[in-house]
């Protein structure tokens, strides 16, 4: 409402505030139509509300050019040169789907236009591929699973079996964690991928969990998929011998309602759960939820703090392209997750992580927070960062 406001009356206070040279335009591109469609919704309302949050005081009026990528590395790219040719965007946000993020990759890179990635977590986007434009406010996928290996082993837990869809984030994601799991002592006793959004029935492999000798079983599952493994595991009769751990995005607060009973129990880990115990994080769920009815989730939280970020820069006087990011890869304040900062080794970044059990609350499923495990760069993965001159 304070955007718009300010933007219908520039005529009126032309002769007071620069308002050309105050202007920015921000391409938001996301999926707003399609499987992902509730994960983009998030993103931008999280990216709205910090824009008004934090951005009123900063005498610039943020023109967001929202353009819908329908999870299609094709039409994304189409967008993307849009928002960048034509539409002259100072800076792009959003990005759900690692294949779309590859899609774009070049055509940031070479235009020089800073985007901010709200989701995608393909270790390449900071790792091989990375570049000075592209700054990650989400997650990588091997950030989030890495501290799990070393806390189970902690806990006890000597032998795993392990369970993701068969691509490249169920890849990264599962190897994250055997990485820290086997070097902390644990063995991997069976490993399985399953086909990616063709695979129905889980039973044979719960069959393999079962007969392996695992203490527990690790797995990553997002949306659908993780809707439906979750509660055929509890049908199978092997949540009570076979403990379920996993990515927390398998229960994650978006879609664990669906879950229903068959989450409760299941221990996982993540970014952000909407019951981390910090000022910052219950000032953001009551705003989130008086916008829009809802809790956060992990996609609401990428987008407020991907709109903070910019805002951030922003606030340190930078206006173009250039500048812009420059300053982004600089950016570090105290969030909804804790302390965030960017390494500007990788432009990814850097996060506490969450422990937490789904368990049954008042008013539904919630989370509760086992344990917060330490902030780690990740690894330069073959990044060799060029400078952005400020």
């Amino acid at each position: 409402m304070k955007r718009a406001i300010l933007a219908a009356l520039g005529l009126a206070t032309s002769l007071a505030l620069p308002a050309a040279a105050d202007d920015l335009k921000v391409g938001l591109l996301l999926p707003f139509s399609g499987v992902y469609a509730a994960l983009g919704n998030d993103i931008e309302a999280g990216f709205t509300l910090a824009l008004d949050e934090f951005g009123s005081d900063t005498g610039v009026t943020f023109d967001v050019v929202r353009e819908d990528t329908e999870v299609k590395p094709p039409v994304a790219l189409g967008k993307a040169k849009k928002l960048i040719l034509q539409d002259k965007v100072d800076v792009m946000a959003g990005i759900v789907s690692s294949g779309v993020l590859g899609a774009v990759r070049d055509m940031v890179h070479g235009a020089g236009v800073p985007l901010i990635v709200a989701n995608a977590g393909n270790d390449d986007a900071t790792g091989a591929s990375c570049s000075p434009f592209i700054t990650r406010m989400s997650f990588s996928n091997g950030q989030v699973n890495r501290p799990m290996g070393t806390w189970m082993y902690d806990q006890g837990i000597r032998k795993v079996f392990t369970l993701a869809p068969d691509y490249a984030a169920g890849r990264q994601m599962i190897d994250g964690f055997t990485q820290t799991f086997t070097a902390a002592g644990g063995e991997v006793v069976g490993q399985e991928f399953t086909p990616f959004q063709k695979t129905q029935d889980f039973g044979p492999y719960l069959a393999q969990a079962k007969a392996s000798g695992a203490d527990a079983v690790y797995v990553f599952y997002a949306g659908g998929e993780a809707i439906s493994f979750v509660k055929q595991y509890d049908s199978f009769g092997l949540k009570a011998e076979l403990p379920l751990y996993g990515s927390g995005f398998l229960t994650s607060p978006l879609y664990v309602n669906a879950e229903g009973p068959s989450a409760e129990g299941v221990i996982t880990a993540l970014h952000y759960v909407p019951t981390i115990d910090n000022p910052a994080n219950a000032a953001f769920v009551a705003a989130f939820k008086a916008k829009t009815g809802r809790v956060p989730s992990e996609f609401a939280v990428h987008g407020y703090d991907a709109g903070r970020a910019l805002v951030t820069a922003v606030q340190t006087g930078a206006r173009d392209r250039e500048t812009l990011a420059a300053a982004l890869r600089k950016v570090s304040f105290d969030g909804p997750r804790g302390a965030l900062s960017i390494d500007p080794a990788t432009n990814n970044i850097v996060q506490p992580i969450y422990v937490y059990e789904t368990v049954a609350g008042d008013d539904g499923l919630t989370q509760k927070v086992l344990a917060q495990l330490p902030a780690e760069a990740d690894p330069v993965n073959g990044c060799a960062m060029p400078a952005v001159s400020n």
